[in-house]
């Protein structure tokens, strides 16, 4: 029993090997880069929405609130969604738009969560919509949420983990057993 005690006493000080080095610092690399495209997904979403609630709010009447059913094939579920078009006058021009969020109204398979959403724009309402002062024909309903800008530390931890694994791996004294 002793002589196990020694031998793994002795397998602990012996020099780190130059291969589990590079590996440590390689896993360190890909553990930060991973985190940085992360940060990076995060960074633009809160950058976009940040830019989208800067446009011109403008009033705005809600033409019409319907829902949208669709069939892929026979073996598939329904799918549903909320179809909003409104009105807006931009720059003295009257337009229309269709989408509630940037990326459009979401299908689901559940009709009542569609209608749901639809019943939140019911025809004739006056709302406000933000307009896109470079492209006046976009438009929507609710901007982007800036969530991702509370939530960008999370990676950004990964990538300081990361980073530091690297360097204590490579760095001659830096806490790395010899």
């Amino acid at each position: 029993m002793t002589d196990d005690l020694q031998k793994s006493s002795k397998r602990r000080n012996q020099p780190a090997s130059h291969g589990g080095r590079w590996l440590l610092a390689a896993t360190g690399l890909v553990t930060a880069m991973i985190g940085a495209l992360f940060v990076w997904l995060l960074a633009r979403g809160f950058s976009r929405a940040s830019e989208m609630r800067a446009w011109p709010e403008v009033e705005c009447v809600i033409l019409s609130s319907t829902i949208e059913e669709r069939l892929h094939d026979p073996q598939s579920p329904h799918e549903f969604r909320a179809s909003v078009e409104f009105g807006y006058e931009w720059q003295g021009a009257r337009r229309t738009g269709d989408r509630i969020t940037p990326r459009g109204s979401p299908w689901t398979s559940k009709r009542v969560l569609a209608e749901k959403r639809a019943s939140a724009f019911s025809p004739g309402q006056t709302t406000t919509c933000r307009v896109n002062p470079h492209d006046p024909d976009y438009a929507v309903l609710k901007p982007d949420s800036l969530a991702p800008g509370y939530s960008i530390w999370f990676p950004a931890l990964f990538v300081i983990g990361g980073l530091g694994m690297a360097v204590r791996a490579i760095l001659p004294g830096s806490g790395v057993p010899k």
